[in-house]
């Protein structure tokens, strides 16, 4: 996994994440709305560790969408053909927040 800040400055924060065939992000809460653009990919698995449910996402190069909040502690699995690869702009609440918070 590649986890990349591209530019912080102020409450804006710009990251690359790339997941190869399978990977998985870390668990984590979407505390912060985000602007994300598909750069390759074809489809993620939404995992939610509370409940073990699943949402199949279905993605494409060049999509873009705006992503509210999510305080569920969650992952994102690469379940794809391809490599997935993304463009997120964080829009933080203050200068030092995390984006997205880990949880073990």
């Amino acid at each position: 996994m590649i986890d990349q800040v591209l530019y912080r400055r102020g409450t804006t924060l710009v990251r690359r994440l790339r997941l190869e065939l399978g990977e998985a992000t870390p668990w984590h809460r979407d505390p912060f709305h985000r602007v994300t653009i598909i750069l390759r990919g074809d489809a993620l698995s939404i995992e939610l560790r509370d409940s073990g449910e699943c949402q199949l996402l279905t993605v494409a190069a060049g999509r873009v969408d705006w992503d509210e909040p999510f305080e569920r502690v969650h992952r994102a699995v690469n379940v794809g053909t391809q490599i997935y690869e993304e463009i997120a702009v964080f829009l933080l609440d203050r200068p030092d927040a995390v984006a997205q918070p880990t949880v073990s």
